[in-house]
Order: structure tokens, then C-alpha cells, then sequence
């Protein structure tokens, strides 16, 4: 997007909670999650800060994307409490109800709807601000005609600011993978998130997918004012773009850190890492 389009990125810009900006935006506190005899997540506490780029590492079935998966609630965990905007989150809220509250995320493997245009796709991401009632909306009249174009105007912003012009109308099966993960990136913004949850937004790319990715992140936290929370598996793009980096082992969390600190940390190197990098 060209840096000075200032009406595409104020009107992507989600309604930021008021206050001191060194406030945390969200607070894991003390997580643990169990399925069965299998420990997922082991007394784990992560803070999020607004406007930065948390990225959590760790080996395959460290926990990493058990919490994510806490932190949008679709688990929910035996101990512990997630603590948002300043305000302590309901035990069993569904993950469309933490939605609205602000959260939204990708998956690891891309979750969207194949048969359906990208424009199509990115409509879906609105559903979670339509108002207007069911009948309204089928006869397409009154309220729900006015709200569509509002959504849809939305969303052409977002088309432009990701630079999927020339893919609105193609269905997203017959996208390239990389392709495919900025159009789950673009669901995800029509949300209209403060927090956004990446699991694994480079996988499966290659190294100019890569680049083009980690460009838009940090686009959307530079110019959007989002703050993400990305899990990533290439130690490159963990050093080069995120603020803070988590590592979790087992369940457990043994680092908590800027990349700096954490590469050279000698737990994470044995746990993670290997050499230090």
C-alpha cells in the first residue's frame, strides 16, 4: 500500500482502548491445559503489549498454538485467566464472542471457504459487524442494503491495502498457497482486530512469499496500529521482525525476551535453537 494513502489506513485503524500506551493489552495468567494425561500448557503466563510484534517459538508440540488456541477461546483452559483490554475475560467464552471483543487470527493450515471468491472470502470476515436482520438481509432491503456497501467498501480497502486487486474475483481454491494465506490474512483484518493472532502465517511459502508477508505485518502494526501475535518457525524472519519473542518447551514457557536476549539464551539454544545463532 503507498505509504501515503492516509484514508485507507484510517479506515482500516481498529477503535484502540484509551489510556497510557504502555499498558498491556492482554494478560495469560498462569495457563493450564490438559487433555487427559497429556499437558498441554503447564502454568504459563504471556503479556502483550499494544502495538508490538510478539512472536512464540519453540519445538513442534511445545504448546504454542494450544495457546493461541486459549487466547481466542476455542480451548479453554483448567487454570488460569485471560485478562484483556484491563478487563478479565469470561472461563467459557465462545471463540465468535472474542471475536467481537477484538481478537481475531489465522490458522496453520488455511481455513477458507475454496469455492468462494477472495472478495467473497474477505465479506465473510465482516459477518461479526452485521446488524441488519436476517429477512432484511434477504430480501436485500432497508438497512442491510445500506450496511453490504459499508462492508463492502471496507473491504476493498483492505483488497488494496494487501494488493490482491487482481485476485478479487478468482476463487481462492485455484490460488497459489502463498496467495491463499494473504487472502486468510485479509479475513482476518475485516474484523476489524486490535489483536491478531498469525499461527504459522509463512508456511508452506517461499522466500519472496516471505518477504511479501512480513512486509504486510509489519505494515498492519506500523500503519494500523494492530498489534500481532505471530507463531513462526523460521528464525530469520522471528529475528527481523518481531519486538519480543516467547519460547515455550513442553508446555512450558523458559524465555520471555527481546530476539536479541533470546537467541543467545543457553535454554532456548538447548531447547530450540541448537547453536547459537
Amino acid at each position: 500500500m503507498p505509504k501515503g494513502d492516509a484514508t485507507v489506513v484510517e479506515a482500516l485503524q481498529p477503535n484502540l482502548p484509551p489510556g497510557d500506551s504502555s499498558a498491556l493489552l492482554l494478560q495469560a495468567q498462569h495457563i493450564a491445559l490438559a487433555f487427559g494425561a497429556v499437558q498441554a500448557l503447564s502454568d504459563v503466563s504471556v503479556d502483550i503489549y499494544p502495538g508490538e510484534i510478539l512472536a512464540i517459538i519453540g519445538p513442534n508440540g511445545a504448546g504454542k498454538t494450544s495457546l493461541l488456541n486459549v487466547i481466542n477461546g476455542l480451548y479453554h483452559p483448567q487454570r488460569g485467566r485471560i485478562v484483556f483490554k484491563g478487563m478479565e475475560r469470561g472461563q467459557h467464552l465462545r471463540p465468535y464472542q472474542v471475536a467481537r471483543q477484538g481478537i481475531a487470527r489465522t490458522f496453520q493450515n488455511v481455513a477458507l471457504f475454496k469455492g468462494m471468491s477472495t472478495l467473497d472470502n474477505l465479506m465473510a470476515g465482516r459477518t461479526l459487524h452485521v446488524r441488519s436482520s436476517f429477512l432484511s438481509q434477504a430480501l436485500y432491503w432497508g438497512r442491510a442494503c445500506k450496511e453490504e456497501q459499508e462492508h463492502r467498501l471496507y473491504v476493498e480497502k483492505i483488497i488494496d491495502f494487501l494488493e490482491i486487486q487482481a485476485i478479487r474475483k478468482t476463487p481462492v481454491g485455484k490460488l497459489p498457497y502463498g496467495m491463499q494465506k494473504r487472502v486468510e490474512l485479509g479475513r482476518a483484518l475485516a474484523a476489524t482486530p486490535t489483536l491478531l493472532l498469525l499461527d504459522e502465517p509463512m508456511a508452506g511459502m517461499n522466500v519472496e512469499e516471505k518477504e511479501d508477508m512480513s512486509r504486510f505485518i509489519l505494515d498492519i502494526r506500523e500503519e494500523l496500529g494492530i498489534t500481532c501475535a505471530l507463531i513462526e518457525h523460521d528464525m530469520s524472519v522471528v529475528m527481523d521482525i518481531s519486538d519480543r519473542v516467547v519460547v515455550l518447551d513442553y508446555g512450558v514457557k523458559i524465555a520471555d525476551g527481546t530476539p536479541e536476549v533470546v537467541r543467545t539464551d543457553p535454554r532456548v539454544i538447548g531447547a530450540y535453537l541448537g547453536v547459537s545463532q
